[in-house]
């Protein structure tokens, strides 16, 4: 009892600490070039605090990030667009004053718009398929000072686990590069992994930050739905289910990045309730002792590798040192319903997304244009009624409220992020060799994240865990809905607890 006791005493003094992540002890480099290992040693508040008392200027900062892309980008292939007279001619121009002034930063290459440049979605049919605007996301991004230098890598239209395509060849995880990097934000997981940024862009319509989060030892969180605006081009993604923010090695790097990408844009269908405060202010305060369920097994009842479900009690047993409750428990939803209704949305969306191209181009799409997998869909999206598509959104509110009962007892629903830890490229790839055998691989890693899509919710990646092979498993947190202070508040007590800010790829 006693040594229990003394352990929970140090872990608590340990959170009540100053956040981590603060500048370094090492001294700023010398004006002119910024040495690399120096850049990677910051998150990015902590660039742009060297940028704001004038000890690197934002084009070291930038030509850092971009040598730092050179070196390791021919092995991991995450970069779709190198864009970097661009990101120079954003400092040239001069930088407004904000809170990431001078940071370099990248744009996954979906979801959102940067004017002048392709939207390619990860597909051959997108290449030329060029932003006419800026979307209010990417506006709120450069006047938060961000100096965008590139776009990442994703799978065609975001549709798979893995970050494979067949217009930009396998991106790999910097932990293992004949491993995944999750998808389908793996071009910006990898990017954050392997210290070319501190934190990238990224989008969520089933797990699509967490589980290359997961994947690549980072930390990722998918906002409420209607948090931060996706248009003017797109108001809304996967019949709800998608949402856009960041992808990060820091909590507060992410919390901070929501504060100055949250709130409605004109026309917007419908937007989260504002927070009490700044997210930020949330990174170090103290969560208060909180209830949570731990849930071993997803609502599909598919097989949990045992990495992951060592991981996700190892996570448990360091939330009640810390003072929280944990039990074992799972909200109770209707498995069929869920599944069909995300089957049907995604059929759909995909039928919107390629129609509009070929609207655009003014021609009608063929098989030639996309990969099997997106074809698939595209064609049964064409027979899904109308009254699938309602029932889909009925299945989501109704789930959204079983769950929103289940966490009137609980603060947080612990689980797996995954059901594995990353597996080998190509497995999860829009161009399978069998159709049977993706289906079964999709099926069997990733049937934790859609549920906190549906619901609406918020919900986290933490990278707290490696396996024995060295590969990074991270646990999920969901919240209540319009709850992401209570996830930042936790998340930035398990960062100090156990810190992964230095735990870096040998690459």
């Amino acid at each position: 009892m006693t040594e229990g006791l003394s352990r929970r005493q140090a872990l608590l003094a340990a959170t009540s600490a100053a956040s981590a992540l603060a500048a370094p002890v090492s001294a700023a480099a010398p004006r002119g070039k910024m040495p690399l290992d120096e850049y990677q040693a910051y998150d990015g508040l902590g660039l742009a605090a060297l940028v704001a008392k004038g000890d690197v200027e934002p084009r070291e900062l930038l030509e850092a990030g971009i040598a730092r892309l050179e070196v390791v980008d021919t092995k991991l292939n995450c970069i779709s667009q190198r864009l970097f007279d661009i990101g120079r001619k954003q400092i040239a121009d001069g930088l407004p004053k904000g809170p990431f002034t001078g940071v370099p930063f990248l744009l996954k290459d979906i979801s959102v718009d940067l004017a002048g440049t392709p939207t390619a979605s990860g597909s051959k049919f997108f290449q030329d398929d060029i932003a006419p605007a800026d979307s209010t996301l990417v506006t709120r991004y450069k006047n938060a000072g961000l100096v965008i230098f590139g776009k990442t890598t994703t799978p065609e239209l975001g549709l798979t686990g893995t970050t494979e395509s067949v217009a930009h060849g396998q991106t790999k995880n910097p932990w293992n590069l004949e491993r995944t990097t999750g998808g389908s934000s793996g071009g910006a997981a990898a990017a954050v992994s392997a210290n070319i940024v501190p934190v990238a862009n990224a989008s969520d319509g089933a797990g699509s930050i967490r589980v290359p989060a997961s994947c690549c030892g980072v930390f990722g969180i998918k906002p409420t739905r209607g948090r931060v605006p996706r248009g003017p081009r797109s108001f809304e993604s996967w019949n709800g289910l998608g949402t856009v923010h960041v992808i990060s090695r820091s909590v507060r790097d992410s919390a901070a990045m929501l504060d100055i990408s949250a709130g409605p844009d004109l026309g917007d269908p419908y937007a989260a309730v504002p927070p009490n405060r700044p997210f930020v202010q949330d990174v170090g305060a103290d969560p208060g002792k909180l209830r949570i369920a731990l849930m071993l097994a997803p609502t599909s009842g598919a097989k949990v590798d045992p990495a992951c479900i060592e991981a996700v009690h190892a996570a448990a047993k360091l939330c009640q040192d810390l003072g929280h409750i944990v039990e074992e428990k799972a909200p109770v939803i209707d498995q069929k319903a869920t599944f069909d209704g995300l089957v049907a949305t995604l059929c759909v969306s995909v039928v919107r997304a390629l129609d509009g191209r070929a609207a655009r181009l003014g021609r009608a799409v063929t098989a030639d244009d996309v990969e099997p997998v997106t074809w698939y869909y595209y064609q049964q999206g064409k027979k899904v009624p109308g009254s699938a598509y309602a029932d889909a959104r009925a299945a989501f509110d109704s789930t959204g409220r079983a769950v929103a009962e289940f966490q009137q007892t609980y603060d947080l629903i612990l689980s797996p992020t995954l059901a594995k830890p990353p597996v080998k490229l190509g497995l999860l790839s829009l161009s399978p060799a069998s159709f049977d055998d993706y289906v079964r691989e999709v099926m069997a890693f990733g049937p934790f994240t859609a549920l906190a899509n549906m619901t609406g919710q918020p919900a986290m990646s933490v990278p707290l865990y490696w396996s024995a092979e060295g590969l990074p498993v991270g646990v999920m947190f969901a919240a209540r809905m319009n709850d992401e202070a209570t996830l930042f508040r936790l998340a930035g007590q398990l960062e100090t607890a156990r810190p992964w800010f230095n735990r870096r790829p040998m690459i």
